[in-house]
């Protein structure tokens, strides 16, 4: 089974970036970096056969894929794990001459066209929204033989409550009646998950 999770963020911004303020100077990357650490590592290990998607609308879309990096070497902590990741992003003028994230994937497609792809190739896709149907009542018919995608959304809430994401008549997931951080969204899930297996 291979679990992917989608994110998205119009706010990341790194022209004024500083690894001594990520909160304030990288447009909330610091969310997105949790939530890359939310969905590949657990126990301080990387995950097998997990990826997370972040589009950012400034840069493009950024796939981390928790097979292709190096347990030895990845970056479990927030502030470098979001230094790494600026400087992949920032290709031109490199911090790093070795940077462990160099296995992160790139692409053009917009979040619309990956979920595309991914219901022709039959994936289990839900959209976690607070309105959703309960997790639990789904839960059952989750096969463990089966691709999951998960759409975490962004900040704002536009992505879960867009014309295009509507059209594309998806499942919607809810983890229960209680706000979550996107992070802690992420690891609900893969708490549920681990017990399908």
């Amino acid at each position: 089974m291979k679990t992917i999770f989608c994110i998205k963020s119009s706010t990341v911004n790194l022209e004024n970036y500083n690894i001594k303020d990520i909160q304030g100077t990288s447009g909330r990357l610091d969310v997105i970096s949790r939530c890359v650490l939310s969905a590949l590592i657990n126990d301080n290990k990387l995950e097998k056969n997990i990826q997370i998607w972040a589009f950012l609308d400034n840069y493009g879309t950024f796939v981390f894929d928790s097979n292709r990096f190096n347990n030895d070497t990845f970056p479990k902590n927030e502030i470098l794990l979001t230094d790494y990741f600026v400087d992949f992003i920032k290709k031109g003028n490199k911090k790093y001459t070795v940077n462990p994230l160099d296995s992160i994937k790139s692409s053009n497609l917009d979040i619309f066209e990956v979920i595309k792809n991914f219901v022709k190739k039959k994936f289990q896709i839900f959209v976690l929204n607070e309105s959703g149907i309960v997790f639990s009542r789904i839960f059952m018919d989750m096969s463990p033989k089966k691709n999951l995608l998960f759409i975490v959304g962004d900040q704002s809430g536009e992505l879960i409550n867009s014309k295009e994401l509507k059209e594309l008549n998806l499942t919607n997931l809810s983890l229960g009646n209680r706000s979550y951080l996107a992070s802690s969204t992420i690891r609900l899930i893969k708490l549920n998950l681990s017990l399908l297996i």
